[in-house]
């Protein structure tokens, strides 16, 4: 390949690059607005049923140990209900750990990825 060749190619390359830059401009605050929608409702949703699941369980939990004052289980009681909530405490962190993580602008590193895969294709 002559310099003129690979001069014009980088040329089409710099041409191409400088286009998709006003698309990537576009496509920016789409995706961050997509993200942070997307966020807000999740931690909305999972406050919510955080706040409700605890005091739930704990209204149970203070009604099985009130139930249990006048036995002679009321140890065992108390801490048959603190294993439950360590057993609670362990399958939600569990769950947490095993969800697969939010990927943030993923459309955009997709035409990133495209978009270099095009250059490398023009540069052969």
């Amino acid at each position: 390949m002559t310099i003129q060749r690979k001069i014009a190619s980088w040329r089409r390359i710099g041409h191409f690059c400088a286009g998709r830059l006003v698309d990537y401009g576009e496509l920016i605050p789409i995706e961050l607005a997509e993200t942070k929608k997307r966020v807000l409702h999740e931690v909305v949703a999972l406050v919510a049923l955080t706040i409700g699941t605890l005091f739930t369980l704990s209204f149970v939990s203070i009604a099985v140990i009130v139930t249990a004052v006048g036995t002679p289980n009321l140890v065992l009681t108390a801490w048959c209900v603190a294993g439950a909530w360590l057993a609670v405490a362990v399958i939600a962190f569990m769950v947490m750990m095993s969800r697969k993580p939010a990927q943030p602008f993923q459309l955009l590193r997709e035409e990133l990825q495209r978009d270099a895969d095009a250059i490398r294709e023009a540069t052969q």
